[in-house]
């Protein structure tokens, strides 16, 4: 995972810790799971066979290569195989105040269609994938599973997903900004990478002097020759061991992506293209009617539910946030870590009983270590990349570094 260099906003940070009181206990290791499913997005796993020999080609050559591609047309068959230590986050969609749910505020309102929980499931297991796309107006990804479907379908200014188990469709407009006036969100997070290409994008924002950038050897992905190129983190402390991106030696597509921990072990993310054709997809791909008696929700009107709940309860959710101290950046690179304050200092504590959801809580006593320290005491919650450490005072440090990186900032009271 690429360390993030660029500062955030306090309004971002605010946007961060504003929900209800009781829901800042378990926002947060929620928060980490969605940080690892962002660095998954929607990209692909990997078939791989042989090493082809190619020219010999350096590191910034490639790089080079993989800035130039202009391919814009493909379609193909994907796989992503996650392992971050974590929990399934099948049963964490209602969580976060209805911004996860399918279901909305409190499962109340909203469609199963809508694509924030299925994007949560991409965190955890195997899954398999067919994506097609046509330019930056057309693209379609489709979950598929034993006895159903899930499909996203963008076309034009219209975004349509549509979940068969359920046979519920969730409607949105695109403004053609690519992030709509509330309705963009729902159906596609702006800061979500959606192919490999993004991906690694976000992985060569690193290759500064923190980090190694070299070429590993060639392979052979989906039936394709390519390079692989290698990411390494020089600092020590980073949850990351290495990050190889497979790039197709004729168009510098990105055709793989693996992400391996520094603790070792299998990779947490291999997501790579299983199957690949750079021809155009046929314009049929990309239409979508909703099925005869399927559910219809459309954005704008969750959207104005949601607003609606939310202004029920404005006064007590962001009572408080006068005292909130934002967020800092804590050293650089790939040990980059953020520090968040929460309002008034107040402790976080551990969860009540009866305040958070069964599942909620089983994914935190998954992930929690209790720490202590000259900072005082406070419990980890960790994946295999991102960890963070809520101190009892009412502190947060997060990244993609170890507990013991985590511990050092805390006890050095930065």
């Amino acid at each position: 995972m690429a360390p993030n260099d660029s500062a955030q906003t306090t309004e971002e940070a605010k946007d961060l810790v504003a929900g209800r009181r009781r829901a800042t206990r378990y926002i947060v290791p929620v928060a980490v799971a969605g940080v690892a499913a962002a660095t998954i997005g929607l990209v692909p796993a990997l078939a791989a066979s042989g090493d082809p020999d190619l020219p010999k080609i350096t590191a910034q050559e490639l790089i080079e290569k993989m800035a130039a591609s202009d391919t814009q047309q493909l379609s193909g068959t994907v796989k992503i195989n996650t392992d971050l230590g974590i929990p399934s986050l099948g049963g964490l969609a209602d969580l976060g105040g209805g911004s996860l749910a399918p279901g909305g505020e409190g499962g109340k309102s909203g469609s199963a269609a809508s694509p924030d929980g299925k994007l949560l499931e991409l965190a955890s297991g195997s899954h398999t994938l067919r994506v097609a796309a046509d330019g930056p107006d057309k693209q379609k990804v489709s979950i598929l599973e034993d006895t159903a479907e899930y499909s996203v379908i963008h076309n034009s200014g219209e975004v349509w997903a549509y979940d068969s188990a359920s046979n519920e469709a969730f409607h949105a407009k695109d403004d053609g900004s690519g992030t709509g006036p509330g309705k963009e969100r729902e159906a596609a997070p702006k800061d979500l990478p959606t192919t490999p290409k993004e991906l690694a994008d976000e992985a060569l924002k690193a290759a500064d002097e923190t980090t190694s950038v070299t070429v590993g050897g060639t392979a052979q992905v989906a039936g394709r020759d390519a390079y692989q190129l290698v990411i390494k983190p020089k600092q020590s402390g980073s949850t990351v061991g290495s990050i190889k991106i497979a790039v197709d030696a004729k168009n510098g597509v990105p055709l793989k992506f693996t992400l391996t921990p520094s603790s070792g072990g299998k990779a947490a993310i291999d997501a790579g293209f299983t199957k690949v054709d750079f021809s155009k997809p046929a314009a049929s791909t990309f239409d979508f009617t909703p099925p005869k008696g399927a559910k219809v929700t459309e954005a704008d009107e969750l959207e104005k539910e949601k607003g609606q709940e939310r202004g029920a309860k404005n006064h007590e959710d962001f009572k408080g946030m006068e005292d909130f101290q934002g967020l800092n950046i804590i050293g650089e690179g790939w040990t980059s870590i953020a520090k968040i304050e929460m309002p008034g200092g107040e402790g976080i504590g551990a969860p009540k009983d009866g305040e958070v959801p069964p599942e909620a809580e089983k994914f935190l006593n998954a992930l929690g270590d209790q720490v202590d320290g000259k900072f005082g005491s406070g419990t980890v919650f960790k994946t295999r990349l991102v960890n963070a450490l809520m101190t009892d005072d009412g502190k947060v440090y997060v990244g993609a570094v170890t507990k013991d990186a985590l511990v050092k900032a805390a006890n050095e009271g930065k």
